[in-house]
């Protein structure tokens, strides 16, 4: 009695390929050892019979276990496991999975396997933060510019491009970045990248060896302490007040960092703006240290009293800052475009960093982006979104003043896109947001976001992707939430 007849085969099932499935005993056969190296697998014709398939589908089965490795023919004679699986099987002997050792994870594994857990809802909930509203009119015009790339394909779409993103596409963004935010730079100088955090992350690669010392602002952005986690830099917890990062605090306890993770127009998650005593006090300090400045000016466009503020990059002159921007905000999240402006010391080593992570930013992408800028809708559209977004805004600080004023206190910024609702009973805020949850409403606790200093408890609501007549029902459940 051979092997064939002993082994428990089955018949193929309804719903995959029958091929597959044979493939797939065979070789089962062979890696739990009923099948040894230099063994004759049954014929075509026999397993066929035995499984009640097509002789086709047995032998296109051996055909791709020959393909693989896996087999070897032999002229007149049949089909045979492999030899030159005689060692590696010994190996690779199935272990009874009560005795087998679990596999060693990495400490890094752990870590970014919890950065994982942190990623934002899928589902829109109010009032999750992040989110933005494209009107009928920016969606037409959005559909016209895919219409009109489509019809335009060159062959540069069909190849490789620059790493650093498409030449047209860097200098509009160049052109934009100039007028709106004062930024000093060239063309040359414009990363494009798959949004900020990507360009955070290159920037941390780039800049931080193991052990470094970096200043954080504290709360603050718990991807940007990841990203540092995953540089295995080290983070120094800098206090940030009504006036944006205290620069003193962070000489103090780290004189010597190497670079500062920074948001100074919209500082996240308390929204103040860093005033300009603090940016002067910054750029004075890293040119003195040597150090280097990240600026994410992650929500730059929506700020709804007066002009936008001016970057750090420009009041530098663009020699120790790295500006990060992102078309994910100022125009929808799954764009998944952005930007970096690097200091010209370092354009051409973060351009080729970019590279060797993805290689290229998507053409086509970058495309419709383009003529969606040349064509005067984004600006356009960042006019009206101002306006709305203000309205939304106000929408959500009346509605939260009027039905939870004696519980909550909300501080209403005058830019970005989500506003701090402080608690004043004294409640956890994460107790908070899992009562919110249940009641489907994503009001994220803010006192994780704080490292050394002392949390003040509060609620993280974003008013950008939800109309206005959308806040007083948002704010009932929350209401329900917290009377509870």
């Amino acid at each position: 009695m051979s092997w064939a007849d002993v082994y428990p085969w089955s018949i193929p099932e309804t719903g995959r390929p029958v091929i597959r499935q044979v493939y797939d005993q065979v070789r089962g056969a062979i890696h739990a050892g009923a099948l040894r190296p230099g063994g004759r697998l049954p014929s075509s014709r026999d397993l066929a019979v035995r499984l009640g398939v097509a002789r086709a589908s047995v032998v296109a089965a051996y055909d791709q276990l020959l393909a693989e490795g896996y087999a070897q023919g032999r002229t007149g004679s049949g089909t045979y496991v492999s030899q030159d699986l005689s060692g590696v099987m010994d190996v690779a002997a199935p272990t009874p999975a009560s005795a087998a050792a679990p596999p060693v994870v990495p400490q890094r594994a752990h870590d970014m396997a919890a950065v994982a857990a942190l990623a934002p809802s899928l589902e829109p909930q109010a009032f999750s933060n992040g989110r933005t509203l494209m009107d009928a009119r920016a969606q037409d015009a959005w559909s016209v510019s895919t219409r009109r790339a489509l019809r335009t394909l060159g062959p540069a779409h069909f190849g490789y491009s620059d790493p650093a993103g498409e030449p047209r596409l860097r200098a509009a963004i160049a052109d934009y970045l100039r007028a709106a935010r004062g930024v000093v730079c060239e063309p040359e100088q414009v990363i494009v990248t798959a949004g900020a955090q990507h360009a955070v992350d290159l920037a941390a690669r780039l800049l931080l060896k193991p052990g470094d010392r970096v200043w954080l602002e504290d709360p603050g952005y718990a991807n940007t302490w990841q990203a540092l986690l995953a540089a295995q830099a080290q983070g120094v917890a800098v206090p940030v007040d009504r006036a944006g990062l205290i620069v003193q605090a962070g000489v103090a306890a780290a004189p010597d960092a190497k670079a500062v993770f920074v948001t100074p127009s919209h500082q996240f998650p308390l929204g103040v703006a860093m005033s300009m005593g603090r940016r002067l006090d910054l750029i004075a300090w890293a040119r003195t240290a040597g150090a280097w400045i990240i600026e994410d000016d992650y929500a730059s466009e929506f700020r709804y009293a007066g002009a936008p503020l001016a970057s750090l990059q420009g009041l530098d002159g663009g020699e120790r800052v790295i500006y990060v921007g992102t078309f994910n905000k100022s125009l929808f999240p799954g764009l998944r475009l952005g930007y970096l402006v690097a200091p010209r010391a370092l354009t051409a080593s973060l351009s080729g960093l970019r590279r060797l992570a993805d290689r290229q930013p998507p053409t086509l992408t970058q495309a419709i982006t383009l003529d969606f800028m040349e064509s005067g809708q984004f600006a356009a559209h960042i006019r009206r979104r101002r306006l709305a977004y203000k309205t939304q805004r106000d929408a959500l600080a009346e509605a939260l003043r009027r039905r939870l004023g004696h519980v909550l206190e909300p501080d209403v910024p005058d830019q970005g896109m989500h506003l701090i609702a402080y608690l004043k009973d004294g409640r956890s805020d994460l107790e908070v947001e899992a009562r919110a949850a249940a009641k489907g409403v994503l009001a994220r606790a803010i006192s994780p976001l704080y490292h050394d200093a002392p949390p003040r408890p509060g609620l993280l609501m974003g008013f950008t992707g939800f109309p206005a007549k959308a806040m007083d029902a948002g704010v009932a459940r929350l209401a329900a939430a917290l009377e509870t």
